[in-house]
């Protein structure tokens, strides 16, 4: 008798412990099932967060991620717009996703957008890209000391194309002022929604010169459309032709880094799923070959450091913006 009640307790526990493992195989399966999303890219089609958002659609997909992503755009203000509807309409929503970067920590202080980045939910950074300079292919200036010698001349004269105001664009044009001699407090910059409008002012002649990051150019570059002065890596870049400034007698080395964030109100288990699929992302082929087509270097940084990534370059930034007059102290 009592053998028989041992063996009917022991089969009462393999079964509870066999039914608690099937739970959590039935969760774990859940939790890798493909996801279906929603990116928004803060910004017109055609710049560097739309680039981003589409090529983590491709990818997200093709690596069995996400059974589906839908990517939306949402320009105006260096993703000051966007962030704004971002946060007050995908509140609470463990399916959404926005990308953002570099430009959208110096355009939320510019513009003193209400909106900032602590109200979102970092979930990771992604990719660094450093910036090239451009001018039409039949433009007087062949490189950076052309260039230079015009900003000294007058630089009023001078005007630069790219990005919003007070993102990496504005800032590297006012970094460009300072570092050759001239008032960086008076960079004639012309700030474009997206990357399309940019480059057509560009190769139209209606601006002086053309900043943004290389992959956005390349395609121009290579065709002779336009001509590259000077790319922002401290060396040069394997597989692109374009001397650095640095070579060229001018210290100006600055990357422009990708991230990505979700939603606030959203739930430690929504977070999980969101940041473990960004994991499996940034992991997968059909990233890296994003990676390598595109010319980004991988900068992945997940979780709580890129959290505090994040509050140490709004500092830096604002610190930037304030050094060269585009943020009043």
């Amino acid at each position: 008798m009592k053998s028989d009640r041992s063996a009917t307790r022991r089969y009462f526990l393999l079964g509870a412990v066999g039914t608690a493992c099937l739970g959590t195989l039935a969760i774990s399966a859940h939790a890798q099932q493909p996801l279906e999303l929603k990116i928004m890219a803060p910004a017109n089609p055609g710049g560097g967060w739309d680039q981003t958002a589409r090529s983590m659609q491709q990818a997200l997909v093709a690596s069995g991620v996400a059974r589906s992503v839908q990517v939306t755009n949402v320009g105006g203000a260096g993703g000051s717009v966007g962030i704004a509807q971002f946060v007050n309409s995908a509140k609470g929503d463990g399916s959404q996703l926005m990308v953002n970067g570099f430009v959208m920590v110096g355009a939320l202080a510019m513009n003193k957008s209400p909106v900032t980045l602590d109200q979102v939910t970092p979930i990771a950074r992604l990719t660094d890209e450093y910036q090239v300079m451009v001018v039409p292919a039949n433009s007087p200036i062949k490189n950076v000391k052309d260039l230079a010698d015009a900003l000294k001349a007058n630089i009023a004269k001078v005007t630069f194309a790219g990005g919003s105001a007070g993102g990496i664009d504005h800032i590297m044009a006012a970094l460009l002022a300072g570092a050759v001699g001239a008032d960086a407090t008076k960079v004639n910059y012309v700030p474009f929604s997206g990357g399309g409008e940019s480059l057509a002012a560009i190769l139209g002649g209606k601006v002086t010169a053309g900043i943004s990051g290389y992959s956005e150019y390349e395609g121009q570059i290579k065709s002779g459309k336009l001509r590259a002065i000077g790319i922002t890596s401290s060396e040069r870049r394997p597989g692109v032709d374009v001397p650095t400034f640095k070579e060229q007698g001018v210290d100006l080395v600055l990357a422009n880094w990708r991230s990505v964030v979700a939603p606030p109100g959203i739930t430690p288990e929504q977070k999980k799923v969101l940041a473990d699929a960004i994991d499996r992302l940034v992991k997968s082929p059909a990233w890296k070959e994003v990676l390598t087509q595109k010319g980004w270097d991988d900068a992945y940084l997940p979780g709580d450091a890129f959290a505090d990534f994040l509050k140490k370059e709004a500092v830096r930034v604002n610190e930037v913006l304030k050094s060269i007059g585009l943020v009043k102290s």
